[in-house]
């Protein structure tokens, strides 16, 4: 039932590499390499489920770490179902999920990381970005008249956008990520990579399942139509912002099983690397245990 490529594998061969040209038709958006039957991957999604658990447990009593797990992709590519699945096991009292939908005039009123900074996970918690910072070097490269919206010095068109405009925003998020990591946040990014065939196939099956409907918008096809547009930003993105303190990995989401698994695969394979342990007491708490244990068992 084991993975035959062993536990990081996956980790290395969707992680994006610092520094280095990316090309998304060059990854795959269904792997036909998976090293695993879906039945087996099922279980083995289990287990990282439970391990999963127990490394959440370790976290929040050690109390020196936090998690931000990052997921960003084009609509319908499983961003929910992910976070649905694979944090099962999570105590919900330890975890923080923020969707970032449309910034509101008060979020516009303060730098475009504001919002996502008071959205940070404390020491021994898990934060989980369902889209993210990483928004406003997509959604507003794609659309640059969004960005006259943050009312920003020098920018009173889409004109004044150039190139060092991006190049300053994209340090801007490496600079707060760094100084996140420096702090003790460990930061794992998940671009989730669908085919553009594979999304058509979950919109169809979103407007023909009524309970469904509530998913799909007319405004979901009109961002579909400037698909290269996207892949294009992405590809930017994932090449300027990918850091070994706080790497993109761009998995395969056209087989959601698969990609519930590499996922869960890599965080626990990641979060592994921390030696998290359990507080060691010393001698006179252990001396006050065992007294508190010899008058519990004086009771009744």
């Amino acid at each position: 039932m084991a993975n035959q490529h062993g536990t990081e594998y996956y980790a290395e061969k969707y992680r994006i590499p610092e520094g280095k040209p990316v090309s998304l038709k060059d990854r795959p958006t269904d792997d036909e390499d998976k090293g695993v039957t879906k039945a087996d991957g099922e279980s083995l999604l289990n287990s990282d489920i439970v391990q999963l658990t127990n490394l959440q447990q370790k976290l929040y009593s050690n109390n020196r770490y936090s998690i931000l797990i990052v997921f960003q992709a084009m609509d319908a590519a499983g961003k929910d179902s992910v976070i649905k699945h694979v944090m099962s096991g999570l105590n919900p009292q330890g975890v923080n999920v923020t969707s970032f939908k449309t910034p509101t005039q008060q979020e516009l009123d303060h730098d475009f990381l504001w919002r996502h900074y008071i959205a940070l996970p404390a020491r021994g918690m898990v934060g989980i970005f369902n889209r993210s910072h990483y928004e406003n070097v997509l959604v507003t490269r794609v659309h640059p008249e969004y960005l006259l919206k943050e009312q920003l010095p020098g920018v009173n068109k889409p004109e004044d956008i150039d190139k060092s405009f991006w190049e300053r925003r994209f340090k801007e998020i490496n600079h707060f990520e760094k100084t996140l990591v420096d702090n003790g946040t460990v930061i794992l990014k998940f671009h989730l990579h669908v085919s553009k065939k594979e999304q058509k196939k979950r919109f169809l099956e979103r407007i023909d399942d009524p309970g469904k409907n509530w998913k799909f918008s007319s405004a979901d096809l009109n961002e579909r139509a400037l698909w290269k547009d996207y892949r294009k930003a992405y590809e930017e993105m994932l090449e300027q912002t990918s850091r070994e303190t706080a790497p993109w990995f761009t998995v395969p989401a056209d087989d959601k099983w698969f990609t519930r698994l590499v996922i869960a695969n890599i965080i626990v394979n990641e979060l592994g690397r921390l030696d998290l342990h359990y507080p060691v007491i010393n001698a006179q708490q252990k001396i006050e245990l065992a007294k508190a244990k010899e008058d519990l068992l004086k009771e009744g």
